[in-house]
C-alpha cells in the first residue's frame, strides 16, 4: 500500500528516519509497514490514567501482529480531580486543546500513518478526536475504562459522592475526619470516574460518532473485556490504515447527531457540547451543536439513570449491554448509514446488538422520563444560550425569579456563602469566569455543593458564565452563559439586586433591566485588555474562540 510515512530510498527524510529507527531495533522491512502511533495520555499524578503504561504493551504487540509497527506517543494528561487544584481550575479545559497539539506536533511531524488514542479523563477523549479530525488519518479511540469504586459505613461510595460532600464540610455539615475516611476508600483502582460525568458520557458518545469500536464503551479499566477491546483496537487499526477510512468520512453531520441523541439519551454531561462543537470544527464538519441539542432535546426521552442522575452504578449500564444497547433503543432516532472505524455502518453494527436489561436501558417507548436531560435555554441574559442539567427525577424547581447576589469568583461566593450574604430566594450570579475572562472556563461546581451543604440547594439558582463539573450537579444551575462577562457579554452587566428570571420550561433566563441602565453599565466597563505573557493560560486566553466554535483555539 501506498503510505505518507515511506520516503523516497536515497532522500534525506529517508536517511535520517532508517538511522534513527534501526537504532530502535526496526528491520528492513518494518521500514516498509504501517507505522500506529499510541496516542498515550498518561500520567503518575492521578488514578484516571495510572494503568495506561500497561495496556501500551499488548497494544503493541496486536499491532505488531496485524503488520503494523507501534510507535508510543505522550500527551498532556489533565486529571479534573489533580489538575484542577491550580488557578481555581483553569487549567483543564485548556488543557483539551494542548492535547490536540501535542498529538498534532508528534504524529504530524512523523508523518504516521494512523492513531490509537488511549482515552481516559475527562478532555483527554475530546482532545484525542479533535486531533483526528485535524489530522484526517484513520484512528481509532479507546476508552479505557471506570475506576472500581468502594463502601463506606456499609454503603457504596465512589469519587462522585467524595466532591460533593467536600462542600458539606466548606460549610460544616460533615467532619474532616468523616469526609477522609469516605475519600480513603471511595476509588479502588484505576480508570475514570464511576458515574455519568464527562469521562464516560464522551467515551459513550465517541461510540455513538463512529470512532471507538462497538460494543467498547463503557468498559471497567482492567476488566477481561478492555483487554479484549485493546487488541482488537490493534487489529483493526491496521486494517483501517489499509482501508484508508479516514476520520473525516466519519465525523458527518449524521455522526454528530448520532451523539447528541446518545448523550440526551443517557442525560449526559452538559460538557460534551462545547467539546463535540471542538471535534466538528476540527473535523471541518459544518454543524451548530448547541442547535442539535435544542432541536433533539423534545424528541429524545431519557432511557437511562446513572449516578448521579439516578440510582444505576455505571457497571449495571455497562452489564445491560452498554452504549450498543442504548444505541440499539435509539436506533428509530438515529442515523443508520452513518460509517464507523468497524467498516459497517451504525445500522450495520447494530444488527448484532443485544439489549441485556431493558430496565436499565428502556426501549424510547417505554423510557425512564420524557424531558431533556439537557436544557438549552436563551433570553436577555443569555443571547447565544445557556444549559442546564435535569436528572431523571426532575424534582428540582424550573421557574425561578429573584434578586440577583453577584460574585466575581468562586472564592469570593465561598466566602459569601460563610458569611450569611447568600439567602433562600436569591439568584447567585458568578461572572468574570468563562473563557477569556478566567481565563478557561473556572470550574464552579465547589460554589454549588457548598450551597447544599448549607441548605440551600434547592432555595438558590446558581447562574455563570464559568463551567460545571460533569460529574455531579445539584439544584438549578445554569452554566456556560454566552457571551460571557468579559467580552461585554449581558451577565457582567449584572448588579446586586438586579432580577433574574429562569424557566426551564420556558427554555428563557431573562435580565429584568432596562436597556438604557444596561447602555449605561456597558459604557462604564473598562474594556478587555489581552493578557500577556508566555503562560499557557495567556495564550490560550489570546487565542480562544467562542463557545459556538466549541472554544477551539485560532479565534
Amino acid at each position: 500500500m501506498s503510505l505518507r510515512s515511506n520516503f523516497a530510498p536515497g532522500s534525506t527524510p529517508w536517511a535520517m528516519r532508517r538511522a534513527q529507527w534501526t537504532a530502535l531495533g526496526l528491520s528492513d522491512e518494518d521500514m516498509e509497514k504501517p507505522k500506529i502511533a499510541i496516542v498515550n495520555s498518561s500520567s503518575g499524578l492521578a488514578s484516571c490514567f495510572s494503568h495506561l503504561d500497561g495496556v501500551v504493551p499488548p497494544l503493541m504487540a496486536a499491532i505488531r501482529a496485524a503488520g503494523g509497527v507501534p510507535f508510543e506517543v505522550r500527551t498532556a494528561a489533565p486529571s479534573d480531580a489533580i489538575t484542577s487544584a491550580g488557578r481555581a481550575g483553569q487549567y483543564i479545559l485548556p488543557s483539551r486543546d494542548l492535547i490536540a497539539n501535542d498529538i498534532e506536533v508528534a504524529v504530524e511531524g512523523a508523518l504516521l500513518d494512523g492513531m490509537v488514542c488511549l482515552a481516559s479523563c475527562d478532555k483527554t477523549t475530546p482532545g484525542q478526536l479533535m486531533a483526528a479530525g485535524r489530522l484526517d488519518i484513520p484512528t481509532i479511540v479507546v476508552g479505557c475504562g471506570y475506576q472500581p469504586s468502594g463502601v463506606y459505613r456499609g454503603e457504596h461510595v465512589d469519587f462522585e459522592d467524595v466532591f460533593l460532600y467536600a462542600g458539606h464540610v466548606a460549610t460544616g455539615a460533615m467532619t474532616v475526619e468523616e469526609l477522609a475516611e469516605m475519600a480513603s476508600v471511595a476509588v479502588s483502582g484505576p480508570g475514570v470516574c464511576a458515574g455519568m460525568g464527562t469521562a464516560n458520557s464522551m467515551h459513550i458518545a465517541t461510540e455513538a460518532l463512529g470512532m471507538a469500536l462497538p460494543g467498547s464503551t463503557p468498559v471497567l479499566a482492567n476488566s477481561p473485556r478492555m483487554w479484549a477491546d485493546v487488541e482488537r483496537a490493534g487489529r483493526r487499526i491496521v486494517e483501517l490504515v489499509a482501508e484508508d477510512l479516514r476520520p473525516r468520512q466519519i465525523l458527518t453531520e449524521g455522526a454528530f447527531r448520532n451523539a447528541v441523541t446518545a448523550v440526551l439519551a443517557i442525560s449526559g454531561s452538559v460538557n460534551c457540547i462545547k467539546h463535540l462543537q471542538a471535534i466538528a470544527v476540527e473535523a471541518g464538519c459544518d454543524v451548530d451543536v448547541l442547535a442539535l441539542f435544542e432541536e433533539l432535546a423534545p424528541q429524545v426521552p431519557l432511557l437511562t439513570g446513572v449516578k448521579p442522575n439516578g440510582e444505576r452504578r455505571i457497571d449495571e449500564f455497562e452489564a445491560a449491554g452498554g452504549a450498543q444497547a442504548l444505541l440499539y433503543q435509539l436506533r428509530s432516532l438515529l442515523d443508520l448509514a452513518s460509517p464507523t472505524v468497524a467498516g459497517a455502518t451504525m445500522g450495520e453494527v447494530l444488527g448484532g446488538a443485544v439489549v441485556a436489561d431493558a430496565e436499565t436501558i428502556r426501549p424510547v417507548d417505554d423510557p425512564l422520563a420524557r424531558h431533556p436531560g439537557i436544557t438549552v435555554v436563551r433570553g436577555s441574559l443569555a443571547p447565544e444560550g445557556a444549559v442546564c442539567k435535569r436528572t431523571v427525577a426532575d424534582d428540582g424547581v424550573h421557574r425561578f425569579s429573584g434578586p440577583a447576589t453577584v460574585y466575581s469568583s468562586r472564592e469570593e461566593g465561598l466566602a459569601g456563602i460563610r458569611n450569611g450574604e447568600v439567602s433562600a430566594g436569591d439568584v447567585v450570579v458568578l461572572s468574570g469566569l468563562g473563557l477569556r475572562g478566567s481565563p478557561g472556563m473556572a470550574l464552579t461546581s465547589a460554589f454549588v455543593f457548598a450551597l447544599d451543604g448549607a441548605g440551600l440547594g434547592d432555595q438558590v439558582v446558581v447562574v455563570t458564565d464559568g463551567q460545571m463539573s460533569g460529574l455531579v450537579n445539584k439544584g438549578l444551575v445554569v452554566a456556560e452563559v454566552s457571551p460571557e462577562g468579559a467580552v461585554g457579554g449581558p451577565i457582567g452587566l449584572v448588579r446586586n439586586g438586579d432580577r433574574i428570571t429562569v424557566d426551564v420550561d420556558a427554555r428563557t433566563l431573562e435580565l429584568e433591566v432596562p436597556e438604557a441602565e444596561l447602555a449605561r453599565r456597558r459604557a462604564e466597563q473598562p474594556p478587555l485588555s489581552a493578557p500577556r505573557g508566555c503562560g499557557w493560560l495567556s495564550v490560550y486566553a489570546r487565542t480562544v474562540s467562542p463557545l459556538a466554535r466549541g472554544a477551539t483555539l485560532g479565534g
